[in-house]
């Protein structure tokens, strides 16, 4: 786990907004095309739309929350789907309690 690098990413609204919205995708996005389950998360296009934001600064966003390890992210086809890294948030959120 990269302390400081979870730390830059969760320094963004938006970024814990997309963290939260996550955390229950059944209630914040709507059904999936290609994974009706959300099993693999929810299609970048559902989190753009939600934000409001450029499809260039959702991936950015994106991105750097999975290079955090915070999500994971799956390909299906051309879309790609993310949910939360629960194991990483879970070990970020001990590190707080036992070290800060």
């Amino acid at each position: 786990m990269d302390f400081l690098e979870i730390n830059k990413v969760l320094s963004n609204k938006v970024r814990i907004d997309i963290l939260q919205w996550l955390k229950n995708p059944e209630k914040n996005f709507p059904p999936q095309i290609n994974v009706p389950d959300f099993r693999d998360g929810v299609c970048v296009c559902h989190i753009q739309n939600k934000t409001g934001l450029s499809q260039s600064t959702i991936s950015h966003y994106l991105t750097l929350m999975h290079k955090a390890s915070i999500l994971i992210a799956t390909r299906h086809g051309k879309w790609t789907y993310y949910k939360r890294n629960e194991e990483e948030i879970s070990n970020y959120i001990n590190f707080l309690k036992n070290n800060l």
